[in-house]
């Protein structure tokens, strides 16, 4: 069997499980939580859910801070399906097989990707606790969920990636942050491989080549979802600054600690987000 009848395979065999498991679902919105997000999870209404160690070719989460289930239900209004813990490249797994499930949410019909982080900060005007929006990414993670044979039904061999963080859907955030009186930074987020943190040398690199903020996971996420066609949201909060000529030890205590301070803010922006989106067409079953 060949790498490419495999994936298809597996991709298979998980939307039969997940058929089997919760029945006809079709979400429009998928959502990607990651560390300290369990307020926005509860922010939406969860019908079902579904344990990651239950779908063939889920891998399955490592870090305490993520809890390993698939939601499915509504936020604002919207039918969404969302990865409460995601997966990185730290705990062993190749890129292709991190960003499965946004191949698997994609293909129950989800066709925008919201994704949320927890990062380090390197632009000196922003604090501790500010949400970020995304605008672009930079890739460090040595290696590209695309590499290999291509899936050509989810997607081309080359996909365009001149805007990986939708324009239009980046507007409504600014406008709904600004309805609420949310702070809303916009920046350029870098990944790299982890899990160590970096070093004073490394943040300065980084942010020379542009960076604003530093995560281990994301990118390959939005990768994988702009392959697919998908429309991408990326939100981040900042737990830590990550200043070369200030930095102090991280804490992890504290980093959680911040991120679930501010899920409140990150929670009522998304929901405005979603309550305010207009509607794409969707394809008949």
């Amino acid at each position: 069997m060949t790498e490419e009848r495999s994936a298809g395979a597996a991709l298979t065999e998980a939307m039969a499980a997940i058929r089997a498991a919760v029945g006809p679902v079709r979400p429009e919105i998928a959502v990607i939580l990651g560390t300290g997000r369990g307020r926005l999870a509860e922010s939406s209404a969860v019908r079902r859910s579904l344990p990651y160690a239950e779908i063939p070719g889920f891998p399955l989460s490592t870090v305490e801070t993520h809890e390993g289930r698939l939601l499915f239900g509504t936020l604002g209004g919207r039918e969404v399906v969302a990865m409460q813990g995601r997966f990185h490249r730290y705990e062993g797994y190749d890129l292709r097989r991190v960003a499965f499930p946004v191949r698997v949410m994609r293909l129950l019909g989800a066709d925008t990707l919201l994704v949320t982080a927890a990062c380090g900060g390197m632009n000196p005007l922003w604090q501790p606790g500010d949400l970020v929006l995304l605008d672009d990414h930079i890739n460090l993670l040595g290696d590209n969920p695309l590499v290999g044979p291509n899936l050509d039904e989810l997607g081309p061999r080359f996909p365009d990636m001149s805007e990986p963080y939708d324009r239009a859907l980046q507007q409504l955030a600014q406008q709904s942050a600004l309805e609420l009186g949310i702070p809303l930074r916009r920046g350029v987020h870098v990944a790299v491989a982890g899990p160590n943190l970096e070093t004073r040398a490394e943040y300065r690199m980084l942010r020379a080549l542009g960076a604003d903020t530093v995560g281990m996971s994301t990118v390959p996420e939005v990768i994988v979802a702009r392959h697919a066609g998908m429309r991408v949201l990326g939100v981040v909060i900042i737990t830590d600054a990550c200043l070369p000529d200030a930095l102090e030890p991280a804490d992890i205590n504290t980093i959680i600690r911040t991120a679930r301070t501010a899920e409140p803010r990150l929670a009522a922006l998304l929901t405005r987000v979603l309550e305010r989106l207009p509607e794409r067409p969707r394809p008949a079953s």
